[in-house]
């Protein structure tokens, strides 16, 4: 898109170039996944669950403090738009906290605490919400639909198959080091599929909804703005982005009961960060106390526990409840597809439209365009949320 290259313009697009240019390194996932998951889930079972796993990280292929004296080397006062002005100052900070987030990766209590300023923690309220969707049953366990049957490679026609609806290309490979069963890994426009995972068929049209309906569609739609911004993310965008992934769930009825508990016993997971719990002592909470299958209470503790204390998962569950009650105010999710942008900054996306600085959503997540979800009991429990 052509805009009007005033000198007003010309300093903000030159602002926005050199942050994106600085934080392209800074994806956080791709340095908090260990490289020994396997290995130490394997010496921590022999542990009879006693001994914590010791993780190895990926090495930072950046200079940590020169990006951050980079950051705030940004001549913000040049801005002449207040809005503007502000919103790159919460961005900076943002970032800032993500590079301190990085630095401490695998450093205890250190990472856990920056984690903390970028992501928060479980309230009250939060845990709450998670405990009562633990009250309800799991829809019928052999049910063949979330029987394993697939490998990642066989996963992947899947996968090319529900993108043809899109207007876009990504590339799909496949990784042992990785905690989450696939992702999408924004700065190389790729979906990572873990090789250690048997996929189901509710697995695999949870995550084509998710993965590429919403988090590749917003990875594509980032790219097409005058700002970067909109590609490298909106302060704080976790919460809605996992928010709309889990609603494309909810909208192409593939939300169930069983995937709403997992959502709940990852803020659980979080929330024992908080008590000081230990990985071994979160994994017998959730295998001991509330009878999880060992491997699915292994991994749900690796993605928390990981870098020290990873607080970004209960961000799953309290962005769903935002974004469903977000569409069922009638409000425009279009907004939040321009890119990784955030609920909070609405007001600003749509003014940064009008100032011809950001264009509306290219591509649009499929099941936005009818709510087909039948699940009355998920109806339910996402109502009742607090």
């Amino acid at each position: 898109m052509k805009i009007e290259t005033n000198e007003v313009t010309k300093v903000l697009l030159e602002i926005d170039k050199n942050i994106d240019s600085l934080v392209k390194q800074i994806e956080l996932l791709s340095y908090v996944n260990p490289l020994n998951i396997e290995e130490e889930k394997k010496r921590f079972f022999s542990s009879k669950y006693l001994t914590d796993p010791v993780f190895t990280y990926p090495a930072i292929n950046f200079d940590k403090f020169k990006q951050h004296r980079k950051l705030f080397t940004q001549s913000l006062e040049h801005i002449e738009d207040v809005e503007i002005k502000n919103l790159y100052e919460d961005i900076i900070y943002a970032y800032s906290g993500l590079i301190q987030c990085v630095e401490t990766i695998g450093s205890g209590k250190k990472f856990y605490y920056n984690c903390l300023r970028c992501f928060g923690t479980p309230t009250e309220k939060d845990v709450e919400n998670a405990k009562f969707i633990l009250h309800f049953d799991d829809e019928k366990k052999d049910d063949v639909i979330f029987q394993p049957k697939y490998s990642a490679a066989e996963s992947e026609v899947f996968f090319k198959t529900f993108s043809e609806k899109y207007d876009f290309n990504y590339s799909i490979t496949h990784s042992d080091k990785i905690s989450a069963i696939a992702m999408v890994l924004n700065n190389i426009k790729s979906l990572v599929l873990n090789t250690n995972h048997i996929y189901s068929e509710n697995e695999i049209a949870v995550l084509t909804n998710h993965e590429i309906g919403v988090h590749m569609v917003t990875t594509m739609n980032g790219l097409l703005h005058p700002l970067k911004i909109f590609s490298h993310g909106f302060p704080n965008n976790e919460e809605t982005q996992e928010g709309l992934a889990v609603f494309s769930e909810y909208m192409s009825d593939n939300l169930t009961v069983k995937r709403l508990k997992e959502l709940a016993y990852r803020v659980i997971a979080v929330d024992s960060l908080a008590k000081g719990y230990s990985f071994s002592r979160t994994f017998r909470m959730l295998h001991n106390n509330y009878d999880l299958d060992r491997n699915i209470a292994f991994y749900i503790t690796l993605r928390v526990h990981r870098g020290g204390g990873f607080t970004k998962d209960y961000l799953y569950l309290t962005g769903l409840k935002k974004i469903y009650d977000y569409y069922h105010e009638g409000k425009d999710l279009n907004l939040l597809l321009t890119g990784k942008v955030t609920l909070e900054y609405v007001n600003e996306i749509e003014s940064l439209i009008e100032k011809g600085l950001a264009v509306p959503a290219k591509h649009v997540t499929d099941s936005y365009a009818e709510n087909k979800n039948t699940n009355k009991k998920v109806d339910f429990i996402l109502r009742s949320l607090k």
